[in-house]
């Protein structure tokens, strides 16, 4: 047996390797044809991720069908559809999506950058039958029906805006901006189609927002809406959406950070976004209608415009008080993790009723104090850097109810922003 295979060895390896230098050549080329087969192998399986992530979470097409066939059926309107769907002067491009349900786009129209945005539901998903837009139709552009009149639509969305943002008394302003931000055509009217697109739109929590703070520096302004498709200024320059999305829940969390770190600004450019932030929360606190939370805080939501001033990328993880509220009250819990609204927003459970409670473990302050930690941290000045990490960690651990702490809460945030403000004050920073 050993001299057969001394002999198969000499027929095989010596005719291939005459030399010791060249025996080691076809090592050399196996390993390098491995590679290269590794490397092919590996790109392959990156594009087919990226190309199915893709056609899943991209489907503007599909929105935009569906959107324009109840457009042109007659159920509903807007100040974009005629461009949208008739004149083809919306130019959509670049996909932002991070979730299938939430289709985002960067476009153009009337010459101004835009992010589109429309909603899409899971019956419109890429294994839904052709009664999928009908399905819509009956859920989303059901209400409200013929035969409402101005007045009971008014008293509907009275209604509507009290059970999510409480009863306050600046609603009756707010409906009325309701009410003229339907009246497309301005002719003092609200149509059945006009009501349809209006009422759908105030499902949406970023809507309210964008309705709630239009007279504020760091939301992005409303420019129009067919049905519940609607665009806002560009998706600002700073935030991460549109780097990459694709990619992003590729990535481990710690590499994320830090390529949002070394794409970012220079630090006291940073220091100007985060007061814009820390503003930005203030304006959350106690505005002219209610309370909101922040329930996703990430740094892909922390944008910036061209002279670095914050504004929020995403408002749709903005959620009105008492919306949250009401959906954790009373809801069936073992731990806190249950009581959990979006991402993280959480209540305590009570371990004897198993019911979580409608108040937050942790305020928006906290959240974004966190969050500031991995944000300023990095590359702040030495002698900065020790106050400035005490103060974020006194900030990132404030808990407790709201209404119980907010002395406490507005000191907290005005220490900070005096802290930040004052190191690049009076320098071209500022």
């Amino acid at each position: 047996m050993r001299r057969l295979r001394r002999l198969a060895h000499r027929l095989l390896v010596r005719p291939f390797s005459p030399g010791p230098q060249q025996g080691r050549l076809p090592g050399h080329r196996v390993k390098f044809v491995l590679l290269v087969w590794l490397g092919v192998f590996a790109g392959s399986w990156l594009a087919y991720v990226n190309y199915t992530s893709y056609t899943e979470l991209c489907r503007g097409h599909v929105c935009q069908a569906v959107i324009c066939d109840q457009y042109h059926k007659g159920i509903i309107s807007g100040s974009l559809c005629q461009d949208l769907c008739q004149l083809h002067k919306v130019e959509w491009r670049a996909c932002l999506s991070s979730v299938p349900s939430q289709q985002v786009y960067s476009g153009l129209w009337q010459g101004k950058e835009v992010t589109i945005k429309c909603n899409i539901e899971e019956s419109w998903s890429a294994k839904a039958g052709p009664e999928a837009p009908t399905r819509r139709e009956l859920v989303l552009f059901d209400r409200p029906v013929r035969g409402t009149s101005i007045q009971e639509f008014r008293e509907m969305t009275l209604s509507f805006l009290k059970a999510n943002l409480g009863d306050l008394p600046s609603l009756p302003a707010l409906v009325g901006q309701v009410l003229a931000l339907a009246d497309v055509n301005k002719d003092g009217r609200v149509s059945l189609a006009e009501a349809k697109a209006a009422w759908a739109l105030l499902q949406g929590n970023e809507f309210l927002l964008l309705l709630s703070l239009r007279d504020k520096e760091h939301a992005a302004r409303l420019l129009g809406f067919c049905g519940d498709l609607y665009v806002t200024e560009g998706a600002p320059p700073g935030s991460w959406q549109g780097a990459a999305p694709l990619l992003r829940p590729l990535l481990p969390p710690a590499l994320h950070r830090a390529l949002q770190q070394w794409l970012g600004p220079p630090w006291p450019w940073r220091a100007k976004v985060a007061i814009g932030l820390l503003e930005f929360v203030e304006e959350l606190f106690h505005g002219a209608y209610g309370t909101f939370y922040m329930c996703e805080t990430t740094l892909a939501n922390v944008g910036y415009t061209a002279t670095h001033d914050f504004r929020m990328a995403d408002l749709r993880q903005v959620a009105p008080a008492a919306a949250v509220r009401r959906f954790l009250r009373g809801r069936r819990c073992a731990h806190s993790a249950d009581c959990t609204y979006g991402r993280d927003c959480r209540a305590p459970c009570d371990q004897l009723l198993r019911q979580c409670k409608g108040d937050l473990l942790q305020p928006n302050l906290a959240k974004v104090c966190e969050l500031l930690r991995d944000y300023l941290l990095p590359g702040a000045p030495g002698e900065l850097r020790t106050e400035l990490g005490r103060q974020l960690s006194t900030c990132a651990t404030l808990s407790g109810l709201a209404s119980q702490v907010e002395a406490h809460h507005s000191l907290v945030l005005s220490h900070l922003k005096t802290l930040l403000w004052t190191t690049i004050s009076n320098t071209k920073y500022s």
